[in-house]
């Protein structure tokens, strides 16, 4: 625990620096979100409603909250208090991970993939709010063994943080484990919801932004077109809605099968809940990393920032001894690192298509592929192959009872 706390401190410490610019990392400024964008946004919050005007707006509205909390440090400037919160963000999510991880059937492991994961990420992680997002997600993960509607509840924050913590719920057990963290995800939604409805203007603004969003150049779907502007094809690339977009010929049918892709993983993920005969402890983390790495890999975006969700979530496999996301897991930490050299490293490559880019995009989002399918497997086969395997279940105990087992604690 000593040398996890040591790394964590002397990684932390560099990237703090990088971010409040004693030290210069290489490629573009990559704070300019939280200087420029978040405390433009922080300006109009403060008058009492959301960015009506602003296109970039694309998140839910309890996201105003994370662009409001440097309020909570008055006393330093907009970017370094958001800078020292994703600090302390990230210092809660190793102080859970560490406590998981000392109890009986769990590891370090986790701790190992968090400290390691964030690290290679470079600076980009303290300059997004995607780091507060995780540590909602990590607490929600991590309480759910035993108390599913605190899973649920900080599950439901977190979806009206920024939408994707709502597949945290997609593994847990059927019966009253599903039930109660359910419950308690839709009563916390609704109601933090109808909040924002009531008391700020445009609390579903966001909705509009994120319809017209197009394929953004670091998507799977990209390469398409990375790869066709070396033999004709007439797009161009240009900051669009908050990224960098390709715009032309073909790019709404490409954004359209990634759409296509989203839909047939959210099947994939139903009819794997409904033939799942058998839940472990880790299996709601398992479930929840192979969800987000689907939904991540077909989405028409996939920004650097994104993969801290995999980190986490990956971390928190991990805590468990028995997880079978050990191979996936390093995937996912090879693409943090590649993640950080397509950006903000040498992201003018990636923008100009020329091979360095296209390499490093392929490289990236084929790691990202690769741990996708290996995850599905390993949870299919941990939850529906092997127990047929291994016959029935045992008589006296039905299926239903087995998946409470996982969390009977009210």
């Amino acid at each position: 625990m000593v040398r996890i706390l040591a790394v964590w401190g002397l990684t932390r410490t560099v990237l703090l620096l990088c971010v409040l610019q004693v030290l210069t990392a290489p490629g573009p400024d990559v704070t300019s979100d939280v200087w420029v964008i978040y405390q433009g946004w922080y300006e109009v919050l403060r008058t009492g409603t959301f960015p009506l005007d602003d296109v970039t707006w694309q998140y839910p509205p309890a996201a105003a909250l994370a662009v409001l909390s440097p309020a909570l440090l008055p006393f330093l400037g907009y970017g370094t208090a958001f800078f020292v919160l994703a600090f302390l963000a990230d210092a809660l999510v190793i102080g859970l991970l560490l406590y998981a991880g000392r109890r009986p059937g769990r590891s370090l492991r986790g701790a190992w993939v968090w400290v390691v994961g964030v690290a290679l990420l470079g600076p980009t992680v303290y300059a997004r709010y995607d780091l507060m997002v995780t540590a909602v997600a990590v607490a929600a993960l991590l309480a759910g063994a035993r108390h599913p509607r605190a899973m649920g509840a900080l599950a439901g924050f977190g979806a009206l943080l920024k939408v994707w913590p709502v597949l945290l719920l997609v593994g847990t057990p059927r019966g009253r484990a599903t039930r109660r963290s359910w419950g308690a995800a839709a009563c916390t939604a609704l109601g933090l919801a109808l909040a924002f409805l009531v008391t700020m203007p445009g609390a579903l603004a966001f909705l509009t932004f994120q319809r017209d969003r197009g394929t953004e150049v670091e998507s799977l779907g990209a390469l398409v077109f990375h790869v066709a502007r070396h033999f004709g094809w007439n797009g161009q690339v240009q900051l669009n809605y908050g990224s960098v977009e390709f715009i032309g010929p073909y790019v709404p049918l490409v954004s359209t099968v990634a759409q296509a892709l989203s839909v047939a993983a959210c099947c994939w993920l139903l009819v794997w809940r409904l033939r799942a005969r058998v839940w472990s402890a880790g299996t709601v983390a398992d479930a929840a990393f192979v969800a987000v790495l689907l939904f991540t890999v077909t989405s028409r975006v996939i920004s650097p920032q994104y993969m801290v969700w995999l980190v986490g979530i990956a971390a928190v496999c991990l805590a468990f001894r028995k997880s079978r996301m050990v191979l996936p897991a390093r995937l996912v930490l090879a693409a943090t690192f590649v993640t950080f050299l397509e950006f903000p490293v040498w992201f003018s490559h990636v923008v100009a298509s020329d091979p360095l880019g296209i390499a490093l995009l392929f490289v990236r989002n084929g790691l990202l592929v690769a741990a996708a399918l290996l995850a599905c497997r390993s949870l299919w086969r941990r939850t529906v192959s092997e127990p047929r395997e291994h016959g029935p279940e045992p008589a006296g105990v039905s299926r239903a009872q087995r998946a409470d087992t996982y969390a009977t604690a009210p």
